[in-house]
């Protein structure tokens, strides 16, 4: 395997089509490096109760989700990160002073400002989210991540003024037009890469990770290898060491074949 022991895989764009499959070159290549000993992560924007039929399906038991917020290893949790209460309660009212959806990440659930608008219809059937329930002030659970969508370029700038948050575009289909991460400083997939590898005992030259979105400029920042997608954001090429071809193209099996971990003939 030469000297690579994890790799990280975001999944929109990265490893699952448009059409919400799975190439089988890329189920071929995460099962090959999984039987020569490589520790695989799905690294997500995703809440991690949304996507349990993908992982079985690629047999993957390792997670970073919600952008960074929740990290498991094999069943066991590595860390948990919720948004603190008053940042959560100034996003959601300059959300609401500019007419804005949001939809709101915990650990068992997503919890909607709205249901009825076409642009929450939009992103719920694109993400396929099941586990729905309407926000209500009264119930405050924890949440992990947030979503925002009819956002503009020019309204992100008030999102950002809140201390140690940024914004990254959703890189899916029509949803880059409007819809938005919301992207914490000190919680993010980089910075969950960085605690997982520690716990695992594993140096960052020895982690590769694949993206395509700007919410995984961080993780491709911190690993050894970061591979952009043929398909990514042109903005995050400038913090990936290499890029490789499109989901639709074979991305993550040609990016692993280059780099010697796939062999070219599998």
């Amino acid at each position: 395997m030469g000297p690579y022991k994890v790799l990280f895989l975001d999944i929109d764009g990265t490893i699952l089509l448009p059409d919400d499959t799975v190439q089988e070159s890329t189920k071929v290549a995460i099962r090959h490096v999984q039987e020569q000993g490589m520790e695989v992560f799905l690294a997500t924007g995703r809440p991690l109760h949304e996507i349990s039929e993908l992982a079985e399906q690629l047999k993957v038991h390792s997670f970073i989700g919600y952008n960074g917020a929740y990290a498991i290893y094999n069943g066991k949790d590595i860390l948990m990160q919720p948004i603190e209460p008053k940042t959560l309660d100034r996003l959601l009212t300059i959300s609401r002073e500019r007419n804005h959806e949001v939809v709101m990440y915990t650990n068992e659930e997503n919890v909607l400002t709205g249901i009825d608008t076409s642009c929450m219809q939009q992103f719920i059937r694109i993400f396929h989210l099941k586990h729905n329930r309407v926000y209500d002030p009264k119930k405050q659970d924890p949440v992990l991540g947030m979503t925002l969508l009819n956002v503009s370029r020019e309204d992100v700038a008030a999102y950002e003024a809140c201390n140690g948050i940024h914004l990254a575009s959703v890189n899916v289909g029509d949803l880059k037009a409007h819809a938005y991460d919301v992207i914490r400083d000190t919680t993010n997939k980089g910075i969950a890469v960085q605690q997982t590898l520690s716990y695992l005992g594993i140096e960052k030259e020895e982690a590769v990770a694949f993206g395509d979105g700007m919410n995984d400029k961080e993780m491709l920042k911190y690993v050894g290898v970061g591979i952009a997608m043929g398909n990514a954001h042109p903005d995050l090429l400038a913090y990936a060491d290499d890029q490789t071809t499109s989901v639709e193209c074979d991305g993550v099996s040609n990016g692993l074949k280059k780099l010697g971990l796939v062999p070219r003939i599998l």
